[in-house]
């Protein structure tokens, strides 16, 4: 099977019927709110995610390919490379990001699925949270540099995706919290319906991983490393537009970007002429 042939219906085809859906629930709040900004900052959610999966995942994946970790098909894709890797797999990042989105936005526009904002502040908790994701960093990448050869995919995968779970963990893992619902229907019907793609395509021979470097674990054809990735990247997706939408997370924004406005030294410098 071709790569657009696994990517137009089962990847492009429902993150157009999910977008389609969104838009129409969203239509009344469209109405009411003409001409103002609001109404189009879930959509700007998505595309920042698009952009930032685009940025951080192209020389990740790259190094893949060019390592062997996975390799395609020459004859099943249609032979633009940008890089290592064929055209599809960016429209593949794109389309994944925005399934993901859409299908969070979608769960949202249900009244007992709204974002939920923590009772209070706990930066103790956000803490304790980056750092046992930084705890699991550290040991992924020891192992990475140590060599383990069967190792290297799944190493790899989570060196590069608990970097911005990190991130997102320190600035809202009590606003996760507050959500899990939510973030437990955004990322596990989604990662199982992409896990049987990624199946479909493996046994298909759409795309093979290298045996040597995984750990050997399968269900199916799917090897656990696979699993893993789909799990950690829509994870990553699900955070970070909770996160978004979520109005407390808007007000820490807020309030970080004045405390680093009140550190400008021009500001200093009228403060003090204040004085």
């Amino acid at each position: 099977m071709t790569y657009f042939g696994i990517l137009l219906p089962f990847v492009i085809a429902p993150m157009l019927l999910l977008l389609v859906r969104y838009i129409r629930g969203a239509r009344p709040g469209l109405q009411r709110r003409a001409g103002e900004l609001d109404w189009r900052y879930p959509y700007l959610v998505v595309l920042i995610h698009v952009i930032l999966a685009v940025v951080y995942t192209t020389p990740w994946d790259n190094y893949l390919v060019a390592t062997g970790v996975w390799w395609y098909d020459p004859s099943l894709v249609l032979g633009v490379r940008l890089g290592w890797v064929p055209v599809e797999e960016y429209f593949f990042f794109i389309a994944q990001t925005m399934l993901t989105g859409f299908w969070a936005l979608t769960l949202m526009q249900l009244k007992w699925l709204r974002v939920a904002s923590p009772i209070r502040s706990n930066v103790k908790g956000r803490m304790w949270a980056f750092l046992f994701a930084g705890s699991l960093w550290l040991a992924s990448t020891a192992a990475l540099l140590s060599g383990w050869r069967s190792g290297t995919y799944l190493t790899l995968i989570l060196t590069w995706a608990l970097v911005p779970v990190m991130i997102q963990l320190l600035f809202g893992a009590d606003i996760l919290l507050a959500n899990w619902r939510l973030i437990a229907l955004t990322v596990t019907p989604i990662t199982i319906y992409l896990w049987l793609v990624d199946m479909i395509a493996i046994r298909s021979g759409t795309w093979t991983i290298d045996p040597v470097q995984t750990i050997g674990i399968y269900f199916g054809a799917l090897p656990i490393e696979e699993m893993v990735f789909f799990l950690m990247t829509n994870l990553m997706v699900g955070f970070g537009v909770v996160l978004a939408q979520s109005s407390e997370g808007r007000a820490r924004v807020r309030a970080w970007r004045e405390k680093l406005i009140a550190f400008e030294p021009g500001v200093k410098v009228r403060i003090g002429l204040r004085k």
